[in-house]
């Protein structure tokens, strides 16, 4: 397979899954502003010119597909302006409105669960061992061994963070291990501090990772223990997101460990080619969805988490909101600065790939 043929093929991929995960989180918005009893004008996928769709005759709402392959969009009447409508977004009371804007991400959220929940039950089914936090063998030579770790401790916390699978105590050790860190293990019954951990390093693209240097014992391959692996492993992919903020905000992270649609069509040829190639998709399908999840619910202008700021104001002034014009302004000019941002991730995704 080319080069050339093969990064179409995996650039289809990435917008056929990212275009998943817009419907559903649009759907969200849908579901919720219907049950609500909001007027709906339009259901869109996509952005731009409108390529096709139908208007139900029922509802004379219009479904359209439309020209651009990225966002999407529920039109309710009433969303950014005021209308005389008596089931307009906006004549419906802060709570209603509050939880239609918090659906697409909920729904974000609930995706990317559910496929970590096939994903973990497929592997298990296919004889793959889910770790658990108990050490089972250490690496020669172990850097955490001589610090002070032994054989059979299960691992609690790793500085001062609860681990529960080792996919999460693997997690704790690469995003905190670049330095000494201090371990609590259940060792004999009891609980133990081990202090200052030492675990090797490494580096990529300038930002320092620990790694494990010992092997953990299985988990037994039980109902209850896929739904733990599966509750744990999406909580601490939620948490890589807020994480990831902060490493940005502290300047560990710079602009060149983001990634837009071309950097995630990278990262999606690179798992596509490793062994299990479904099951690397699968997990990159629901890192994905959470992301997408968390970040919009963030308090930034023309985000859903913008939008809901304002009703929280709305809220601590006793049900008096934002005039209207004013937040429109500042959700265009959000929407304004976001596309800029995106273009400047696009053109850094594609300099990285030449």
């Amino acid at each position: 397979m080319s080069g050339f043929f093969s990064f179409f093929l995996y650039l289809f991929l990435t917008f056929f899954l990212l275009g998943i995960l817009i419907f559903v989180h649009e759907l969200g918005h849908y579901l919720t502003a219907r049950a609500c009893g909001v007027t709906i004008h339009e259901f869109a996928i996509g952005m731009g010119k409108r390529l096709g769709g139908f208007t139900s005759k029922k509802t004379g709402i219009m479904y359209s597909f439309r020209i651009l392959p990225v966002g999407g969009y529920v039109a309710m009447a009433g969303e950014d302006d005021e209308v005389d409508d008596p089931n307009a977004f906006n004549k419906k009371n802060v709570w209603q409105r509050m939880l239609i804007l918090v659906a697409g991400a909920g729904m974000n959220v609930l995706t990317g669960f559910l496929a970590m929940l096939i994903l973990t039950t497929g592997m298990t089914l296919s004889g793959y061992k889910m770790p658990s936090t108990q050490i089972g063998e250490f690496e020669e030579a172990a850097s955490s061994y001589a610090s002070g770790l032994e054989l059979g401790d299960v691992v609690l916390s790793v500085d001062g963070t609860r681990v529960h699978t080792g996919y999460d105590l693997s997690y704790e050790i690469m995003n905190q291990g670049y330095e000494p860190i201090d371990v609590v293990v259940l060792r004999d019954g009891n609980k133990i501090l081990v202090p200052d951990v030492v675990f090797p390093t490494g580096e990529s693209e300038g930002v320092m990772f620990g790694g494990m240097d010992f092997r953990v014992v299985a988990l037994d391959h039980t109902v209850g223990n896929v739904l733990k692996v599966t509750l744990f492993r999406s909580t601490s992919a939620i948490k890589m997101v807020f994480d990831s903020i902060g490493g940005i905000i502290s300047g560990r992270y710079s602009l060149k460990s983001m990634s837009g649609p071309i950097g995630v069509s990278s990262a999606v040829s690179e798992v596509a080619t490793q062994p299990m190639a479904v099951w690397n998709i699968m997990y990159l399908f629901a890192l994905i969805a959470m992301n997408l999840g968390v970040m919009n619910l963030l308090p930034i202008p023309a985000l859903d988490g913008g939008r809901l700021f304002f009703r929280f104001i709305e809220v601590l002034r006793f049900g008096k909101p934002v005039k209207p014009e004013i937040e429109a302004r500042i959700h265009g000019a959000g929407m304004a600065l976001l596309l800029l941002f995106t273009a400047v991730i696009a053109l850094k995704d594609v300099f990285v790939m030449l």
